[in-house]
């Protein structure tokens, strides 16, 4: 017995000098918030603290990023830091959100207190680190150990006390890319805005208005709660920087239910909802008021107006509920987008109310759940222009022409979605691309492996997105270029092999017979139809096999019948879900999307594509027993067999060297193209930012290719080449080969590229082989022309 007790005092003994030893950043183990304590006092001063620190009680923080809750107490925070090197070191401190209001760094350095500000209660000049959010710039000694205290006070919002430190290097590239997210989001929100807003105009409908003003306060909500409205706008802070939350807060909530009570038109539908409608518009006018009153108030509304969110939500999930119960037809887009709405913001107030632990995750759920809704509530408006067009057959004059409008807005804005989200895509697998090239380090190649395929079905989704929008329109065509069928399916099975395999299932590619070199046909749309159906067969197997068949037959008249067989072990179909198969969101029911995820356009996509083709698509499938897919299609077969006269290396880029020029606005495109340049061995070449320095740069230098951005500032892709082909230059050759690089992948774009004079046309992520392949051309074309 007196072992055990011997035992339990040294282990507390460890524990308690743990808590109480200082952090070395680079020596100690676990995290700086493990060796830091806090406690809840009414002592605002750090005088009053030291005095009184041996009555305080300082209790140890229980995780990174500790949350007190709602509240408006004083708390205080310490620890010390160590420095054992022979050099003063520098790191920064991370901590409480964004929009706390009063945070002071205290250090004790040899019987000194210094003392750092930070905060929103203070104007942003006068923080110690001009930063959205709460940093602090720490700067050791050498050979010494420094005691810090931590103030922080916040008007009622929820409080958290994460002590981040990082090195000048971390904090700098965590900075980098929290700006990359943030400018995504950001601008999805604010593109949005504008042109919902625009469509107001042209329609005079409140839907499009009270969803734009949403959109508009939502993206004002999100900048308060990240400091940027103070950092950017309210600089000096004051009255209104301190209710810029609150605020913003109540017009996200009111114009949300304005903008789902027009939309569900629940006037007409309901008496019930309408009421209750109007008392949650009623709570948020009081809210409103208490905002204004006092101190008091304002801090008791920070509780309520989440708990407001919730009932919002609540009262939207039971309005969509009613609907369907009286059979009346709701948007599939409206609904899919009100769920990651509601999934987002379930999560930030239930982790403002402190009933959800803090994470990356989490903390950023709202913004994933806004940025989702945005996509699929834009989606479900464009139906509702159908909808009012379809309405008003009395003006069908006038419908046509805003139609047109419309229109010519959507091409704009799916344009804009595609650029937006596939310019960081680029960025993230040509790195990934680049590491998986140059690294034989077995865990480093499998973790880039991992990225690459992550972006690759990524990329899959946002093309099924905007190929859906195509579809409905008629305007989704086969582009016909010449390409390799085997290499185009041993790729994209590479990435689910991989997959499949990480999920413990066995896969196997069979290629039965071999197939011919060259075909002509869509390359793009072939390879999209393979991942959706290998998608489903990987996202709905759990256990088992996979297994891709491959056939081939060429026939008389020069064309190749390619037939492709799935067959998985997986969940399988029953026999009444087989009718909806091939429609939008129908191939599986509610709970299956829960369980295996996916947005439900994978079969419907590929069966317009298949038709596009004038091919066959065949499922046969028993419940719990797996699924089979056959497909097949024709093309016209352009060579056999691998011609004697090619040769498949990249010296052959650079038999002779080319001097390139790259015109790109983007800082990231730009790095990536220039591994990929490297990579294939070309070092000659120049970037210019916008068609402006391209133009100076041609009259000054000689190249032999231009590869070209389309938007860009001060002069953008297409104007550039009008001026290249109009030899609007001083003495350079005015027919140089032209290849677009861009992330617009519209049929709009690509007309547009070839209708300007550009030689060919590539779409960002950029290909390093098709890259390769279309530089080669071009360069051996303007060599014969020579």
């Amino acid at each position: 017995m007196r072992q055990v007790l011997l035992f339990l005092i040294t282990c507390v003994s460890l524990i308690s000098f743990a808590q109480n030893s200082a952090y070395n950043p680079v020596e100690s183990k676990g995290k700086l918030y493990e060796y830091a304590k806090f406690t809840k006092t009414p002592i605002a001063d750090i005088q009053e603290i030291l005095s009184n620190e041996s009555r305080l009680e300082f209790q140890p923080l229980s995780n990174e990023n500790q949350s007190v809750g709602f509240t408006s107490a004083d708390y205080w925070v310490k620890f010390s830091l160590e420095n054992t090197s022979s050099n003063k070191e520098t790191y920064y401190l991370e901590t409480a959100r964004p929009i706390t209001d009063v945070a002071h760094l205290y250090q004790i350095n040899d019987g000194n207190i210094i003392q750092f500000n930070s905060g929103d209660g203070i104007a942003f000049s006068e923080r110690q680190v001009q930063h959205r959010e709460t940093i602090f710039k720490v700067t050791l000694p050498k050979n010494s150990m420094q005691q810090f205290y931590l103030y922080l006070k916040s008007d009622g919002e929820t409080l958290n006390l994460p002590l981040k430190l990082y090195t000048e290097e971390g904090f700098w590239k965590s900075n980098y890319n929290q700006q990359l997210f943030l400018g995504v989001f950001y601008g999805l929100l604010f593109l949005a805005t504008l042109i919902y807003l625009f469509f107001y105009t042209s329609l005079s409908n409140k839907t499009f208005l009270y969803y734009g003003v949403y959109v508009f306060s939502i993206a004002l909500l999100q900048m308060a709660l990240d400091g940027l409205i103070f950092q950017y706008l309210l600089p000096s802070g004051g009255y209104l920087n301190d209710h810029a939350v609150l605020i913003t807060a109540l017009f996200s909530n009111f114009f949300l239910l304005k903008y789902c009570e027009h939309f569900l038109k629940v006037k007409k539908r309901s008496r019930i909802l309408k009421q209750a409608f109007k008392v949650v518009y009623s709570i948020i006018i009081v809210l409103g008021v208490m905002i204004f009153i006092n101190d008091k108030t304002k801090a008791l509304v920070y509780p309520i107006i989440n708990l407001n969110g919730l009932l919002s939500l609540i009262l939207i999930v039971v309005t969509l509920f009613y609907l369907r119960y009286k059979r009346i037809a709701i948007d599939p887009f409206f609904s899919i987008g009100i769920f990651f709405l509601v999934l987002g913001l379930l999560g930030f107030v239930m982790n403002n109310l402190s009933l959800l632990p803090n994470s990356f995750l989490v903390l950023n759920s709202a913004k994933f759940g806004i940025g989702f809704e945005v996509v699929f509530l834009s989606l479900s408006m464009t139906n509702l222009i159908r909808d009012l067009r379809l309405e008003n057959e009395d003006s069908q004059r006038i419908a046509l022409t805003k139609s047109e409008e419309i229109s010519e807005l959507k091409s704009y804005f799916m344009s804009n979605i595609s650029h937006e989200l596939r310019t960081p895509i680029n960025a993230i697998m040509g790195i990934a691309d680049d590491e998986l090239f140059k690294n034989t380090d077995t865990e480093t190649h499998k973790n880039f492996e991992i990225i690459k395929h992550a972006s690759l079905s990524l990329l899959s989704n946002i093309n099924n997105i905007l190929d859906f929008e195509k579809i409905e329109k008629g305007s989704l065509k086969l582009r016909m270029e010449c390409f390799n069928p085997k290499q185009a399916i041993e790729h994209i099975s590479n990435n689910w092999q991989r997959m499949a395999e990480k999920k413990g299932l066995k896969y196997s590619l069979i290629l039965e017979n071999a197939l011919p070199y060259s075909v002509e046909g869509d390359p793009e749309r072939f390879t999209q139809i393979i991942n959706n159906v290998l998608s489903n067969a990987v996202k709905f197997t759990t256990f088992g096999s996979i297994e891709f068949h491959i056939k081939s037959r060429v026939n008389t008249p020069g064309l190749v019948s390619i037939e492709m067989t799935v067959l998985d072990t997986g969940v399988g179909i029953n026999s009444h879900k087989k009718a909806n198969l091939f429609n939008s969101f129908g191939q599986m029911g509610a709970n299956d999307k829960r369980r295996f995820g996916g947005v439900g356009l994978g079969l419907s996509i590929v069966k317009h594509l298949i038709d596009l083709f004038g091919g066959k698509i065949s499922i046969d499938s028993e419940e719990a027993r797996g699924t089979q897919v056959t497909l097949s299609v024709a093309l016209k077969v352009i060579e056999l067999v691998m011609p004697d006269s090619v040769v498949r290396t990249k010296e052959d880029v650079n038999d002779t060297p080319l001097r390139v020029l790259v015109v790109e606005d983007n800082v990231m495109n730009q790095l990536i193209m220039k591994k990929i340049l490297n990579t294939l061995s070309i070092t000659d070449f120049k970037m210019a930012f916008n068609g402006k320095e391209a133009l100076e740069l041609i009259d000054n230098n000689a190249f032999d290719i231009i590869l070209m951005d389309l938007q860009m500032p001060v002069m953008d892709g297409y104007e550039t080449t009008i001026s290249i082909r109009n030899g609007n230059l001083k003495h350079r050759d005015k027919d140089i080969p032209i290849i677009a690089v861009t992330a617009d992948t519209t049929e709009t774009a690509r007309e547009k590229v070839l209708a300007v004079g550009m030689n060919d046309y590539i779409t960002k992520p950029v290909n390093r082989v098709l890259l390769f392949e279309k530089i080669n051309k071009h360069k051996k074309n303007t060599l014969n022309s020579a």
